[in-house]
């Protein structure tokens, strides 16, 4: 939890903070903008909650930080209504789950409800407040995990649901040699109709990307929306297996028709399937040039 001796001074006055563990993951900045701000280098609030809606926001953003770097001086009393907000509502059937896992340095995890079974998409913390909304929902058939650096707790959530994890052979490691599913080789898979897998080496040599109903492009690492460029882009600075192979495995995207961008790290992003062409196009330029 945070602590109030911590405290850091760029915090506005008020009754939410930012205490000095933050790790400067940027959940709390987009999941309460009005709330959080960067000030040198760690998160801080720059404003108190102004309506309900911000307060919220803020609360939901405590809940999700990957190292309880955020307090609150008084105890809150509507810490429980912000707990049963989660999962977040998206769009559709699609959540954000929050709950973020340092293990996976505050990335963000999804989550999907359909009759053909409920989808997870990398693994936020196991808390029992989520676990008991997932349950609600109909529980986790799969966890799929994006690639070897998001996958936290997955062993947790296997155990408690019974779910088949899903991860590409080239990024199994000692920690999840256990995996149900394998995936393999570099062509898509087909999960049923609605899901489909795609293969994206680059950040990590089996990093992949799931693209739901030809809408949602749950994307890991390997895409995400720059606020500071304005344009889709990815980690050139993060980028641990082959820069070359990730602006190739972005230009195959380009074949694909989506509308939403939900990263792991990074902010999401939601335009219509000819816009999201173009700026895809642009990023893959953008790369290229680096």
């Amino acid at each position: 939890m945070a602590h109030l001796k911590d405290r850091r001074p760029q915090n506005i006055d008020g009754d939410i903070y930012v205490d000095s563990s933050c790790i400067d993951c940027d959940t709390c900045r987009w999941m309460a903008t009005d709330t959080f701000t960067r000030e040198d280098g760690q998160s801080a609030v720059s404003q108190q909650p102004q309506t309900e809606a911000d307060r919220l926001a803020a609360l939901q953003a405590l809940l999700a930080c990957p190292t309880a770097s955020i307090g609150t001086v008084s105890p809150p009393p509507d810490m429980k209504s912000a707990q049963a907000s989660f999962p977040i509502p998206i769009a559709d059937n699609v959540y954000h789950c929050g709950y973020h896992s340092e293990k996976s340095y505050g990335a963000a995890s999804y989550f999907i409800q359909r009759p053909e079974g409920n989808i997870l998409i990398d693994s936020p913390r196991f808390a029992a407040p989520l676990v008991k909304q997932l349950e609600a929902l109909g529980g986790v058939r799969y966890l799929y995990l994006t690639h070897r650096d998001d996958v936290a707790d997955h062993q947790q959530f296997h155990d408690r649901f019974g779910c088949d994890r899903l991860l590409h052979r080239d990024d199994v490691t000692a920690g999840t040699a256990a995996v149900e599913i394998i995936l393999e080789g570099a062509d898509p898979t087909a999960l049923d109709a609605d899901v489909k897998i795609i293969p994206v080496p680059g950040h990590t040599k089996g990093h992949t990307v799931l693209l739901y109903r030809d809408r949602f492009l749950f994307t890991g690492d390997h895409l995400a929306w720059s606020v500071r460029l304005h344009q889709l882009y990815a980690f050139h600075r993060f980028c641990w297996y082959s820069w070359p192979q990730q602006i190739e495995s972005m230009a195959q995207l380009t074949a694909y028709d989506f509308e939403w961008v939900l990263p792991g790290h990074g902010r999401r992003h939601h335009v219509d399937h000819t816009t999201m062409a173009q700026q895809l196009q642009k990023c893959v330029d953008w790369m290229k040039a680096q």
